[in-house]
């Protein structure tokens, strides 16, 4: 009987989707109501909570020291794990890292690398020897869908507020000394992910929606508008021109989103 009553639901929401309706009654590029709470963890360098709807995610920000890799021995180390709590969904289940927690993982690192966010630089502390590295870490604590998006203004947001060690070199050492200085950041990338659901291009997916998308993509977004970087998810496509207008509408919603956070 359950099977059945979700192929009922998946065509309601199909059919609300085409005549450009939602069951919440939002606007097919719509968000839901984004609430942000900033240094909850106090062990960590950084943190930030984020309510997109009812999904809820944690992202804490520890800083450690490590050695650069070798074709860039002047800037630190950025890392970025996320974990699916399975007190979070039914579907998330205990153990190593799925694929579903390591695309997350990924997709957060792409926007805020390739969006040159950190001044990899100033991580630096002995070229080619010591480096700080900063570890990002996601916990998806109730998904109601859309888990990149909160994922990636969580992470943004915990880094925001994240506080560098103050030390220094002494006997050929990394000393720690007392106090701190925020970390140095370049930019604020805002990731957009919109699902394709029939013809239709969906901001801001439930986890209903999620069940019965096309497929996706997500779009980081930097302060100046440009896209840096893209993914693509689920089985089915877009056309050139629906990826353009996808495009288009990332860039609405970034812009809109940054002038809610005041980023």
């Amino acid at each position: 009987m359950s099977t059945l009553i979700t192929k009922v639901r998946q065509r309601q929401i199909s059919q609300l989707i085409e005549k450009g309706k939602r069951l919440d009654d939002r606007a097919l590029t719509d968000y839901r109501e984004i609430k942000i709470e900033e240094g909850l963890i106090e062990r960590a360098e950084g943190s930030a909570k984020i309510l997109l709807g009812k999904t809820e995610v944690l992202v804490g920000v520890k800083v450690g020291t490590g050695e650069p890799f070798t074709d860039t021995p002047n800037e630190g180390v950025l890392t970025v794990n996320a974990e699916l709590v399975p007190l979070a969904s039914p579907s998330f289940e205990p153990g190593p890292p799925d694929e579903n927690s390591i695309e997350l993982a990924r997709i957060v690192d792409r926007g805020i690398r390739e969006s040159k966010t950190i001044d990899n630089e100033k991580l630096c502390i002995e070229p080619g020897k010591k480096v700080f590295v900063v570890f990002v870490d996601v916990y998806v604590l109730n998904h109601d869908g859309n888990l990149i998006d909160a994922s990636a203004l969580a992470a943004v947001s915990a880094l925001l507020n994240t506080k560098m060690p103050n030390f220094e070199i002494k006997d050929g050492e990394v000393k720690i000394k007392q106090g701190y200085t925020p970390l140095s950041l370049r930019s604020h990338p805002v990731t957009v992910t919109i699902g394709k659901i029939g013809d239709k291009l969906v901001v801001d997916l439930g986890l209903e929606e999620e069940q019965v998308m096309d497929a996706r993509l997500s779009m980081a977004v930097k302060d100046d508008g440009n896209i840096c970087a893209i993914q693509k998810g689920g089985s089915g496509y877009f056309t050139p021109q629906q990826i353009i207008e996808a495009s288009k509408l990332a860039q609405e919603k970034a812009a809109e989103m940054r002038k809610k956070l005041k980023w």
